[in-house]
């Protein structure tokens, strides 16, 4: 075992340790998994979904805490440091505890490679474990059935929605994806689904293994009022909820999601109608159509596949009216430009566009000319994200609105360079 003594050492060693960053299956997590006996005694929540699956998580992660159990949350990936991904009552974990960890994993592995990120699961459920949490929410990084969080055995399953992302390893339909997402449910356990149109595979999966599904329509419903909602599942009725604190409407069915939750698991882990409340007005994810302060107006969201960007186009509609609307944008290289171009083609007078050197990047000259193939005009690209965005700023009056979008990458490069200007 090579001594390590900085949590940045053990993440560079980490990314070397395994041949390829994916690697899809159980077998090796399940290795170390066995040797290490990471059975938890705790409920244990387990979320998937091509989107909104870190929303599901975040706002689960505060009502749970606001009731007053501790809470341990894994999400993935991060915006500015790894700390982000494992989470004890909302507060990134230390640099030494993750290292604890790490350590112990790296010493029950024995020759056993591993992943990146299959490293860092266990290392989550490790820290949560001798921190002795309340219940652990675990968000899946990629499609559910052989995804590592899935070597831990779930209380409830959550998929939240089914769409086409990293289609060259999970399939290029809705009903290969829903298989895949479907893999997380349980014999006999909760398995919600808030996709309001389940594959049928997902469906079949359910029902072949004995799952508990409940639906959205169906099983458990919501209905939006003015300025609040309410929540039916079973002979379980909620009224009078307020609104999420994080924006856009795609936000009520993630916190019906939530809720279906809660509902499952209420006699393990009781949350009174307060602490739903504020778990609801208090929850806070940054870079999900954040809305930041100040002008020109400025919209953050990390969204990155067609079907979030959808989402954030219907969000971007019920702001306020923008004199000029200006994007700064940057997208990986393996994510579909063009259907993201396409959904977003009416929404912006300027693109301010930019490169990310990293792999899977590409130049901003390079998606600038895609852009432009595409016949969207008004195309400037930049070198990087922050030479972009000071570009943005430039151009905006404060009757405008900038949106940065594209990637996790592209939105914390823009915080980044915000806070060097506070």
């Amino acid at each position: 075992m090579t001594q390590k003594t900085t949590l940045n050492e053990w993440l560079n060693w980490l990314e070397g340790l395994h041949a390829s960053a994916i690697d899809m299956g159980l077998e090796r997590v399940r290795q170390v998994w066995d040797a290490m006996q990471l059975k938890p005694a705790f409920p244990v929540i387990m979320v998937a979904g091509t989107n909104g699956k870190g929303s599901v998580c975040a706002m689960l992660s505060t009502m749970y805490q606001r009731a007053g159990f501790k809470v341990g949350c894994y999400t993935s990936p991060h915006i500015h440091r790894y700390n982000e991904r494992v989470a004890i009552d909302l507060q990134p974990v230390s640099d030494e505890r993750i290292m604890q960890s790490f350590a112990a994993i790296d010493a029950a592995r024995g020759d056993t490679s591993l992943t990146y990120f299959e490293f860092g699961t266990l290392g989550a459920m490790h820290s949560f474990i001798e921190e002795k949490v309340d219940v652990a929410i675990m968000e899946v990084g990629l499609g559910g059935r052989l995804d590592a969080v899935n070597i831990f055995e779930p209380d409830v399953s959550v998929v939240v929605s089914v769409d086409i992302d990293h289609a060259a390893i999970l399939g290029d339909n809705r009903e290969d994806i829903g298989y895949e997402k479907a893999g997380i449910y349980r014999p006999g356990k909760p398995a919600i689904c808030a996709d309001p149109q389940p594959p049928q595979r997902l469906l079949e999966h359910a029902a072949a293994i004995g799952a508990d599904l409940k639906l959205v329509g169906r099983d458990y419903s919501y209905q939006r009022m003015e300025n609040q909602w309410s929540f039916q599942m079973g002979t379980s009725r909620r009224h009078a909820l307020p609104m999420p604190a994080l924006r856009g409407g795609y936000q009520l069915g993630n916190a019906a999601a939530a809720l279906a939750v809660l509902d499952c698991l209420h006699e393990r882990l009781p949350v009174g109608i307060g602490a739903l409340k504020q778990g609801l007005v208090e929850v806070d994810w940054p870079g999900r159509f954040q809305v930041l302060p100040g002008r020109p107006l400025v919209v953050l969201d990390v969204g990155h596949n067609p079907h979030a960007v959808k989402a954030m186009v219907a969000s971007l509609r019920q702001l306020p009216f923008a004199e000029n609307r200006y994007a700064v944008f940057s997208m990986l290289a393996d994510k579909d430009l063009s259907a993201v171009a396409e959904l977003a083609r009416g929404e912006f007078d300027g693109w301010f566009v930019a490169g990310l050197d990293m792999p899977r990047g590409q130049s901003g000259a390079d998606i600038a000319a895609r852009l432009q193939a595409l016949g969207i005009g008004k195309v400037q690209a930049f070198v990087d994200v922050a030479s972009a965005w000071q570009a943005a700023l430039s151009a905006a009056g404060e009757n405008d609105r900038i949106t940065v979008f594209g990637s996790f990458h592209t939105v914390a490069e823009v915080m980044e360079a915000r806070q060097q200007r506070i």
